[in-house]
C-alpha cells in the first residue's frame, strides 16, 4: 500500500526553501542538517534540499490537496500576500472541477492548493 509521495525540492540556498515552506506556508521543520530539511504540515511533507546544481536545473510545480482551501487561502494571503501566484491569486473553480489557488516563490517554485 502506498501512503504518501514526498518530493525533494532543490534550492540554491536552504533559507529560500525554508522561507517558502516554513515562513510562508506554515510548515514545521522535522529535521534539518547542512543540506536537507524535512518539513511537514498536517499530512503534507517535503524535503527541502540545498543544491545549486539541481536548483538551476528544475523549478518544480507541486500540488497539495486540501479540504480547507478557503481557510488556507485566508491564512496565506493575509500572512504572505507576496507569495500569491500572479495568475492564480484567488480561489477559483477550474474547468476540471477543482477549486485552486497557487503560490510562487522568488526562485520559481510553484505550489498549487487544490480542493476537489
Amino acid at each position: 500500500m502506498m501512503t504518501r509521495l514526498v518530493p525533494k525540492i532543490f534550492f540554491d540556498r536552504m533559507s529560500e526553501g525554508l522561507d517558502l515552506f516554513v515562513n510562508g506556508l506554515g510548515f514545521e521543520v522535522l529535521h534539518q542538517d547542512a543540506s536537507l530539511a524535512v518539513v511537514a504540515r498536517d499530512e503534507a511533507k517535503a524535503y527541502v534540499v540545498e543544491s545549486s546544481e539541481y536548483a538551476a536545473k528544475d523549478r518544480p510545480e507541486v500540488a497539495i490537496e486540501t479540504d480547507t482551501i478557503g481557510d488556507l487561502f485566508k491564512e496565506i494571503s493575509s500572512k504572505r500576500p507576496d507569495l500569491l501566484h500572479p495568475n492564480s491569486n484567488k480561489v477559483t473553480k477550474k474547468p476540471w472541477g477543482a477549486q485552486e489557488f497557487a503560490v510562487l516563490d522568488k526562485t520559481g517554485v510553484c505550489v498549487i492548493f487544490r480542493q476537489w
